[in-house]
């Protein structure tokens, strides 16, 4: 079973590196990115299945990178994380793909509960993707009897 990667990210500093470390000593693999623009740069290189964006950016803000990311990886579920949490925030974030939504300060395990639930839900589509994709390629056995010339 594939491990999740994860990806945080958030213009502070000091939440970014406390969160990758406590992340880290539970054994996740993590990637940070400090802007909207980094993070869609890591994405191309990086095979992340969960991202913890934070909604308030400099530049580009949570709400464009999330439309960003849904658009480039429609696959990676993104999980919104704001300390300016308002009902039209959260709306318009659900409305552009985010699986889920917390505030700050969020507890670690919340958030690990939440990217654990997250990429439990992208498992499913892939596997649904995967399914779509072999019956495409296979045939049913009245296709291979017409083809074989028997039917």
């Amino acid at each position: 079973m594939e491990k999740m990667k994860m990806m945080l990210v958030d213009d502070e500093e000091r939440f970014l590196s406390t969160t990758e470390k406590l992340l880290l000593r539970k054994g996740y693999d993590i990637v940070t990115a400090g802007s909207g623009a980094e993070a869609l740069e890591k994405l191309r290189t990086h095979n992340i299945h969960v991202v913890i964006l934070d909604v308030k950016m400099p530049g580009m803000d949570g709400i464009d990178t999330l439309r960003a990311i849904k658009r480039t990886y429609p696959l990676v579920e993104v999980i919104m994380l704001t300390g300016h949490a308002t009902v039209e925030s959260a709306i318009d974030g659900l409305k552009s793909g985010a699986t889920d939504y917390l505030m700050k300060p969020t507890d670690v395990q919340d958030l690990i509960e939440r990217a654990e639930q997250a990429f439990e839900k992208r498992q499913v589509l892939e596997e649904k993707i995967r399914v779509a994709r072999t019956r495409s390629f296979m045939k049913s056995p009245r296709e291979i009897l017409r083809d074989t010339g028997g039917a």
